[in-house]
């Protein structure tokens, strides 16, 4: 076994990590950090995680508590990672990172999506950019990894095959998400009586993960967010101009055919389906009327958008089977 260490193991990702590694058949949980909730045990701060982990609690992160570890987790916001990672990168420890703060491959992209520099830019060239579908060969050779966030992901997974067949200055990208993607602190935003029965825009023009969208796709991405008032899921809805007639389900279904976790079909996908699986499901159409292409992605914003791909990187890097400890099929009702 591995012994793994979880940097913000008391949040969502945190959470969703710990009860993906309770059925992995290599990884074990050793050492759990998290200032907000250190001292106090995992089944106090998770409940539903106790009848895996009775006996483990939550300590305040120093890096010399990594030693002995045999892979890092960090799912800590923004601004966070930069700070610790130098430390870890120097213990040698295989280590994937879910924050923002090594997805960008430049320091001033970094600093103008961010509005603040950046605080270890020597390491960004090290990170290797975590959509396993898109760079298994890279994830696999390195000891870095950033996974991508679960808006990105979305998109980046329902357009990267298609950019042969649009006009690379139309793309509209419009997505909905549930309120775990927020995190777990307590936000007016994010608060019941105003989440529920209701359906709200925001980050109009400036959203941060639009940075990731535009280094993938390499095209401008006109991203424009939803919250939704569910607990899970996003779905996504891009549109772009149309170069000609084409298929874009054809190659959709081409690009994934051998893809354990990506599902493309002609049906509109449901973010149900994804619930708690590590599965993407796609699909795609050529509008003759408009003259456009429309891609439709849905995902679980807690697994294929965070802890589920920083297990399937980890796989990799570690030369595991890539689907180990991920499920592939969702729950339902």
């Amino acid at each position: 076994m591995i012994d793994v260490a979880i940097l913000g193991s008391s949040g969502y990702v945190g959470a969703e990590l710990l009860r993906l590694c309770a059925g992995h058949p290599a990884l074990r949980p050793a050492r759990l950090f998290g200032d907000s909730q250190a001292g106090a045990r995992l089944a106090d701060v998770h409940p539903h995680l106790a009848p895996a982990y009775p006996d483990l609690a939550i300590e305040r992160f120093e890096p010399a508590a990594l030693d002995g570890a045999g892979l890092v987790f960090a799912a800590l916001p923004h601004g966070h990672s930069q700070r610790i990672a130098p430390a870890i990168v120097a213990r040698n420890i295989p280590f994937v990172d879910l924050g923002a703060d090594f997805r960008l491959d430049d320091a001033a992209t970094y600093e103008r999506w961010y509005k603040e520099p950046h605080e270890a830019p020597d390491l960004l060239g090290r990170f290797v950019y975590g959509i396993p579908e898109l760079h298994r060969d890279a994830i696999a050779a390195s000891a870095t990894v950033a996974a991508a966030g679960c808006y990105p992901t979305t998109t980046i997974l329902a357009l990267k095959s298609l950019l042969g067949l649009i006009d690379p200055d139309t793309i509209t990208v419009n997505a909905a998400s549930g309120v775990s993607g927020a995190g777990k602190g307590l936000k007016d935003e994010t608060h019941f009586n105003t989440v529920d029965e209701n359906f709200t825009a925001y980050g109009l023009l400036t959203h941060r993960h639009t940075a990731e969208m535009e280094m993938e796709l390499g095209r401008k991405v006109l991203f424009t967010p939803h919250l939704a008032p569910m607990n899970r899921g996003i779905l996504a809805t891009c549109i772009a101009v149309a170069k000609g007639p084409c298929d874009p389900l054809a190659v959709l279904a081409e690009a994934y055919a051998d893809e354990p976790f990506v599902h493309v079909s002609e049906r509109s996908p449901s973010v149900k389906w994804t619930l708690g699986s590590n599965a993407v499901h796609l699909t795609a159409r050529y509008d003759e009327r408009t003259g456009r292409v429309l891609a439709i992605a849905a995902l679980d914003n807690l697994v294929k958008g965070a802890a589920g791909q920083m297990i399937q990187c980890a796989n990799l890097m570690l030369g595991l089977d890539e689907t180990a400890g991920l499920p592939r099929v969702g729950v339902w009702p």
